[in-house]
C-alpha cells in the first residue's frame, strides 16, 4: 500500500473510508444544514474537538472552507489597521502578504528558513494582532510553546493569533495565552482537503463587533457575529461542507478512544528516530539544526543532490515523500509526522535511509 508521507494533504486516517461509506448509507452528504440531523454533527463534531484538545467551553468553534480562507477572515476580523507577523517560511509570509492585499499596515519580524525568533524580541505595545506560525510547514521549524505563551502578559491588549495548520492535533496549546488558533483538516487530522477549522474566544468576537460598529468592513458571510449567530444554533451562514464536518467528528472520536497522550507520545518517539537517522546518515541531515527548533509533525531533510535518487529508493516500497518547498525543491524532503503515521511504519521508513547509505 502506498504511504503517503507529503504534509498535507496527507495520508488518510485508517478509518476514514468506512466512515465516508457510513455517512452515504445514512445521506450526510445531502442533508440540509438546517436539519436536525445537520445540528447534531456540528454539536458532536465541535464538542469532540474541544474534549481532543482541551479547548475551553468559553472558546467557540467555527468551520471554513480552509485555513487559507481563515488567514483572511482574521485579519479582516481581527485588525482595523497594524497586524505583526513572524515570518521565517513561505506560510508565515504569505500571512503577512494577505495584510497588505487586505489594505492593513503589518510589519513583519523575519528570520531565515530554518532559524527560529529571539525569545526577547520587541514588537510595539499598540499591535492588534500577534500572527504567530507553530509550524512552519515549508521548512520544519516550530515555535516553541513558551515562545508563544510570553505574548499575551506582555501585550494583553493585542489578540493572539497561532496558525496550528501542520501541528495539531499534536500540541498542548495554552488557551490562557491565546485568542484564535486555527487549522485545516487534510494534515494532522487525516482527511480530504476541503475544511478549515477556526477557534476564537470572545475577545475575538468583541473585536469583530467593534469594527463593524465603527463601519470597517469584517466581511460578508465568514465574518465573526454571523459565524455566531449561527454556531450558537449548531449551523452555519452558508451550505457548508457536511460531509467533511461529518468525518472529522468521526475521526476525533477515534483520536479519543486511542488517547491524545499516547498520540502525542508516538509523534514524539517517530521524530526522535527520524531525526536521528538523519543526524547519522552520511547523505542526508536535518535541515533545522537547533534541536529545540524542530517541528515534531513535518521533519525536513537536507538531501542535496541525493534527493532523486532518495526518492527512488523509497519509492520502491510504496513510501512516498513529500517535495522540498519552493527553491528547496531539488535539494530537500519533507516527511509528514501524523497520527495516521504509524510507529512501525516510520521505523520501516528508517531502516530505508540506513538501506540507502
Amino acid at each position: 500500500m502506498k504511504i503517503n508521507f507529503t504534509p498535507g494533504p496527507s495520508q488518510l486516517y485508517f478509518t476514514v473510508e468506512s466512515h465516508m461509506r457510513q455517512a452515504f448509507r445514512d445521506g450526510v452528504p445531502s442533508l440540509s444544514h438546517r436539519s436536525k440531523e445537520f445540528e447534531t454533527i456540528f454539536q458532536e463534531t465541535t464538542s469532540g474537538l474541544k474534549a481532543l484538545l482541551g479547548i475551553p467551553d468559553e472558546f467557540h468553534i467555527f468551520f471554513t472552507g480552509s485555513a487559507t480562507e481563515i488567514w483572511e477572515r482574521s485579519l479582516q476580523n481581527l485588525v482595523a489597521d497594524q497586524s505583526l507577523h513572524f515570518v521565517n517560511g513561505a506560510f508565515s509570509k504569505r500571512y503577512y502578504e494577505i495584510a497588505t492585499q487586505l489594505g492593513k499596515s503589518p510589519y513583519k519580524i523575519e528570520v531565515a528558513e530554518g532559524k527560529g525568533f529571539d525569545q526577547n524580541v520587541e514588537i510595539k505595545s499598540d499591535v492588534e494582532l500577534i500572527a504567530l506560525t507553530h509550524n512552519e510547514t515549508s521548512t520544519g521549524v516550530s515555535l516553541p510553546l513558551a515562545f508563544i505563551n510570553q505574548f499575551k502578559s506582555k501585550f494583553p491588549d493585542s489578540l493572539i493569533v497561532v496558525d496550528a495548520v501542520s501541528s495539531l492535533p499534536y500540541p498542548q496549546f495554552d488557551y490562557t495565552k491565546i485568542d484564535s488558533v486555527f487549522f485545516s483538516v487534510q494534515k494532522g487530522f487525516g482527511l480530504p482537503a476541503g475544511l478549515g477549522v477556526w477557534v476564537v474566544n470572545d475577545r475575538c468576537i468583541t473585536k469583530a463587533e467593534h469594527l463593524l460598529s465603527k463601519g470597517i468592513s469584517i466581511g460578508t458571510y465568514h465574518n465573526l457575529p454571523t459565524l455566531l449567530a449561527n454556531g450558537i444554533k449548531n449551523q452555519t451562514p452558508e451550505t457548508p461542507n457536511a460531509l467533511a464536518i461529518y468525518l472529522l467528528g468521526k475521526v476525533v472520536q477515534d483520536l479519543l478512544r486511542r488517547g491524545i497522550q499516547i498520540i502525542r507520545k508516538e509523534t514524539e518517539y517517530k521524530a526522535a528516530i527520524l531525526y536521528q537517522a538523519l543526524s547519522n546518515h552520511p547523505l542526508m541531515k536535518p535541515f533545522v539544526e537547533e534541536p529545540a527548533l524542530r517541528s515534531q509533525t513535518v521533519i525536513v531533510a537536507e538531501t542535496g543532490d541525493q534527493t532523486e535518487r532518495i526518492i527512488k529508493h523509497l519509492q520502491k516500497q510504496q513510501f512516498y515523500p513529500g517535495d522540498g518547498y519552493g527553491s528547496k525543491k531539488k535539494n530537500q524532503l519533507r516527511f509528514a509526522n501524523f497520527p495516521t503515521h504509524s510507529k512501525e511504519t516510520f521505523e520501516r521508513l528508517v531502516d530505508l535511509f540506513e538501506e540507502f547509505a
